[in-house]
């Protein structure tokens, strides 16, 4: 690699490690020293500045759709789906940062157990379905059959097939009993692929995202784009459509995909009744023991 184009790919992967923790750290956005950032360039922080404000305003818009789900008593999953280091987590991780867990829960599970695999294959899903009230992302879903499993091999051409004739029946199933779905495939090139793989063999705090099988997906690029193609045509359904991220910018794959998630709905800003803090009850016979030493985590900062 020529040394101008190795310079530009350790810039690139430094600037991704401190967006990354600038989501982290997002609240000193507004309030850093200018000197701080003096190495970043003027549109860089204007930029950053400007993506945190919308993300601000859609987590607050997403806030009104919570509680509008939890009021209405509605029932919505959403699938995130895409290669691996698409940003399915990043965005999974924007939409719940507000939210109330016990409205808004996220479903990664992990590879089916022994048990698991003797079960029908819609099964293990089922369970984490949402009650009225409830909205529940899936951090991929049942279509790892239509994706890692053909590739690598996981399932038969009978199971295949079988999975393409159930699928939509099953998602179909799912809205009749009120259940709004709406699925996600984010999109990024061959390229940048390499260079958040990179990112993540660089930075010691995400090097765990990394995995054998993901290294064998970026080896079989185009097997993943040929299953993805046929996972694409054979169940995007009326009743439950797939859209397409572009995702090749993290920031703007996370604000594209919460604004077109919010327009999925008819919500509106639920009345909340005004609150009153009431006075503390004070007791003349209370009195509140020391706490032991030993108890106490030492102030070390």
């Amino acid at each position: 690699m020529p040394h101008s184009d190795h310079e530009a790919l350790i810039k690139r992967i430094e600037r991704d490690l401190i967006d990354s923790y600038d989501e982290e750290l997002e609240l000193e956005v507004e309030d850093r020293d200018p000197a701080d950032g003096a190495q970043d360039s003027e549109q860089a922080r204007g930029e950053r500045t400007s993506y945190f404000r919308e993300l601000f305003r859609l987590q607050g818009e997403l806030v009104k759709l919570q509680d509008w789900i939890a009021t209405s008593r509605q029932k919505v999953v959403i699938v995130f789906e895409g290669r691996d280091a698409a940003g399915k987590g990043g965005v999974i991780k924007r939409i719940t940062q507000r939210l109330n867990p016990r409205v808004c829960r996220v479903v990664a599970l992990p590879a089916p157990n022994d048990r698991e695999r003797t079960q029908g294959y819609f099964q293990r899903y089922v369970s984490h379905l949402p009650a009225a009230g409830e909205m529940v992302l899936f951090d991929r879903s049942w279509y790892n059959r239509a994706g890692v499993e053909r590739v690598m091999g996981f399932c038969n051409d009978e199971e295949y097939e079988e999975f393409f004739r159930s699928v939509p029946e099953f998602e179909r199933m799912l809205v009749r009993s009120g259940v709004k779905v709406i699925k996600y495939w984010f999109s990024i090139t061959d390229d940048e692929q390499h260079l958040r793989f990179l990112g993540r063999i660089h930075d010691p705090l995400k090097q765990w995202k990394l995995s054998p099988m993901d290294l064998e997906s970026r080896r079989r690029w185009e097997d993943y784009t040929r299953a993805k193609e046929t996972m694409l045509e054979r169940t995007h359904i009326a009743e439950a459509p797939w859209w397409v991220v572009p995702a090749d910018d993290k920031k703007k794959a996370r604000l594209n995909c919460i604004h077109h998630l919010l327009g999925q709905f008819p919500y509106h800003e639920i009345e909340r009744p005004e609150v009153h803090l009431p006075e503390r009850v004070r007791n003349p016979d209370y009195l509140r023991h020391p706490v032991p030493p030993k108890l106490m985590v030492p102030a070390v900062y």
